[in-house]
C-alpha cells in the first residue's frame, strides 16, 4: 500500500467545522453555522468538499467497552516466520472480532495488534486458540494496558 502524499489546504472555517464535529459528531449543523457566522448550506458544501478530498470519512459512535464487560485491553506484537505471510495473517486476524487495530510495523514484530477482552482468561484463550494458531505466526509478545491515559485525534 502506497502512502497518499496529496495534501489539501483547509482554511480557518474548515478547521472550526472540523473541531466542532470532532468534539461531537452529533452537533447540529445550524448550531455550528450560527457560531461561525455562515449558513448551514455553506457548512454542508464544505463538508462535502472535505469528504471528497478524504479529509473526513463519516462519523461513528464510541462504545464504552468496559460497560459491556470488556475490561482488558492488550497490544500484541506478532512475529511471523516469513514476511510474505503478512497478508494471510491479516486476513485471519480480521476474523477475530476482538482485534480492534492491526498495524504493519518496523522493528521486532511484523504486526502489532490492539485487542479488547473481557478479562485475562479471555485474552489467554484468544492468544492460544486464535492468534498463535494462525499459519506463519511463530510467536507473540503481549502487553496489557493498565490504563489508557490519552485518547484523542489530531488537533487542528
Amino acid at each position: 500500500m502506497k502512502a497518499n502524499h496529496l495534501q489539501i489546504e483547509i482554511d480557518g472555517i474548515d478547521k472550526e467545522i472540523l473541531r466542532a464535529l470532532m468534539e461531537d459528531a452529533r452537533k447540529p449543523i445550524l448550531q455550528i453555522a450560527n457560531k461561525i457566522g455562515i449558513s448551514g448550506a455553506a457548512i454542508h458544501q464544505r463538508l462535502r468538499k472535505l469528504e471528497e478530498a478524504k479529509v473526513i470519512s463519516g462519523s461513528k459512535f464510541i462504545v464504552n467497552t468496559k460497560v459491556l464487560g470488556y475490561s482488558t485491553m492488550a497490544f500484541v506484537g506478532i512475529y511471523l516466520d516469513k514476511a510474505a505471510r503478512n497478508l494471510e495473517a491479516v486476513r485471519e486476524l480480521r476474523k477475530i472480532p476482538e482485534v480492534l487495530e492491526c498495524h504493519y510495523t518496523t522493528g521486532n514484530w511484523s504486526i502489532l495488534i490492539k485487542i479488547i477482552c473481557k478479562d485475562n482468561e479471555h485474552l489467554m484463550h484468544l492468544l492460544n486458540t486464535k492468534i498463535q494458531t494462525i499459519e506463519g505466526v511463530s510467536r507473540t509478545e503481549t502487553f496489557i494496558s493498565l490504563d489508557q491515559q490519552i485518547e484523542r485525534q489530531i488537533q487542528l
